[in-house]
């Protein structure tokens, strides 16, 4: 089996220094020197699609552009690459959202993913007119995703929950292909609505041991669901030729993070309901001394920003290690990025890839498939 890689498209703006946003932080956290036009998303995005990275994610939130309209604006200038759109559940209903998923198939020829976040920062959420608490939104998202999914399947929906009602709800085209779902989260009520409803469950860069708990932990409450999910991680990653180019790079941009707005930032998310970023936090402590974590595994990013804040760094060889130590746990997806995104776009995928290609491990999307084995008749 083939490893599959994501790119990530910085909707907030991208600089060569780490650009703040991510969830628990204020909108005016954003920012960057190169502002997120679709001219410049494109760049990165038809990068990622020659490089051999499967689809490209799209964050969420009052700190960045919205997903939907940026991802179909840029899907028009690639070819190939597919779209893991971040949406909140929420804020949409849920016939409408089937709909819109619907409609970007069509139009893209089949490229959208969907990244469902429920939301872990009520701040955040009430901003935009959602007062639940977050337990009621993760049971909202369980009915929001059941009604989706009925639709998808050209069935006409009613169900009166808890949260969410519909009657005689159908769609008059569903998707080809369905939209897989991913989705993430470290709280008991996320790991239900995990079960039941993620094509593949994502989460934030952590040491291989506390992964290896979370991937026993879903798969264990998915069983009991009859369902099988995929696994994949959400990571940075610094990789050049030699150990010390990467390491070097790294102390680049932690000499580049002003105490005070690490301060700030740390202060904020230090409030998040987040159970995910709470152990993100935990991996630093806010303090910069100790952040390699793990071999080749930084957490100095999470000091200025939330949500994905640890980062692979070493050499080439040392970063396809990792990921071959990620993959023996059972993570078959990767979703990446790296500051500024269409640089390290290329240092990725020109010297970790090719190495990952040579241990068998990954085939970049528009190879031809391997040719079947002949059989030669033996003539004694």
């Amino acid at each position: 089996m083939s490893l599959t890689f994501h790119w990530f498209l910085p909707t907030n703006g991208d600089s060569r220094h780490v650009v703040g946003g991510g969830h628990g932080t204020p909108a005016t956290a954003s920012g960057g020197d190169r502002p997120p036009t679709v001219a410049y998303l494109s760049q990165i995005a038809r990068a990622a699609e020659d490089l051999g990275f499967v689809g490209a994610l799209t964050p969420t939130g009052a700190w960045c552009e919205d997903a939907w309209l940026t991802t179909a604006m840029v899907s028009q200038r690639t070819e190939r690459l597919k779209f893991l759109v971040a949406f909140r559940p929420g804020f949409v209903s849920p016939t409408l959202a089937a709909q819109m998923a619907s409609t970007f198939q069509r139009h893209s020829g089949g490229r959208l993913l969907l990244n469902v976040v429920t939301g872990g920062e009520s701040h955040e959420q009430r901003a935009y007119g959602d007062f639940l608490d977050k337990d009621a939104r993760y049971r909202r998202t369980g009915e929001f995703l059941q009604i989706v999914r009925e639709l998808w399947d050209g069935k006409t929906v009613d169900l009166t929950g808890e949260h969410l009602r519909v009657e005689d709800a159908r769609l008059t085209r569903v998707p080809d292909p369905v939209p897989e779902i991913y989705f993430g989260g470290s709280s008991p009520a996320a790991g239900e609505v995990a079960a039941r409803h993620a094509d593949a469950y994502l989460t934030w860069g952590e040491p291989p041991s506390q992964v290896a708990e979370k991937i026993a932990w879903i798969r264990g409450l998915a069983a009991r669901e009859g369902r099988n999910p995929r696994f994949g991680i959400r990571l940075h990653v610094i990789t050049r030729d030699t150990s010390e180019q990467a390491w070097a790079e790294a102390h680049r941009l932690l000499d580049g993070f002003d105490p005070a707005t690490v301060r700030s930032v740390q202060a904020g998310l230090a409030r998040s309901e987040s159970q995910g970023q709470r152990r993100m936090l935990a991996l630093h402590g806010g303090s910069r001394d100790g952040l390699e974590i793990h071999p080749n595994l930084w957490a100095g990013i999470g000091l200025v920003r939330g949500g994905a804040g640890t980062a692979l760094v070493g050499s080439h060889e040392e970063v396809a290690e990792r990921i071959e130590e990620y993959h023996a746990l059972g993570i078959d997806e990767f979703v990446l990025s790296g500051y500024p995104h269409l640089e390290e776009a290329y240092w990725f995928g020109e010297g970790v890839l090719p190495r990952l290609a040579a241990r068998g491990l990954w085939r970049h999307p528009s190879a031809a498939p391997p040719a079947p084995a002949v059989q030669v008749p033996f003539t004694g």
